[in-house]
């Protein structure tokens, strides 16, 4: 059996560390999307819709209030993207949530793909 994946991203812009830690498993991925460092913030699941339906996902915040557009956007852009179940988690100081946005999908769109450094594994 193999065991979940895990990759990380850092992006500077606008003299601020954006961070991102990227877990996927068989069934499942898990997103947390974080301002100067690696914290939990507003978290959402989304669940990807079966092909006979419209909409790619539906989502619900589990958890905070503050970031929840984006925290729910990238959870059902992920579901939908992976066919999994997505956790997201996004977490910001000091930065817009909008203004943020973009910086974090550009990261979503490398972690996703496998472009960043993966976690080394112990053998």
């Amino acid at each position: 059996m193999e065991r979940a994946k895990v990759t990380k991203e850092e992006l500077l812009e606008k003299d601020t560390r954006f961070l991102a830690v990227y877990v996927e498993a068989k069934n499942s991925c898990m997103v947390m999307l974080s301002e100067k460092e690696d914290k939990l913030g507003t978290l959402a699941i989304a669940v990807p819709r079966s092909k006979e339906i419209t909409s790619s996902a539906t989502s619900s915040v589990l958890l905070g209030d503050k970031n929840v557009i984006s925290a729910r956007m990238f959870a059902e852009y992920v579901a939908a993207k992976k066919g999994k179940i997505a956790l997201v988690s996004v977490y910001l100081d000091k930065i817009d949530e909008m203004q943020a946005q973009s910086f974090f999908m550009h990261m979503i769109e490398k972690l996703t793909q496998g472009e960043s450094q993966k976690e080394p594994t112990v053998a």
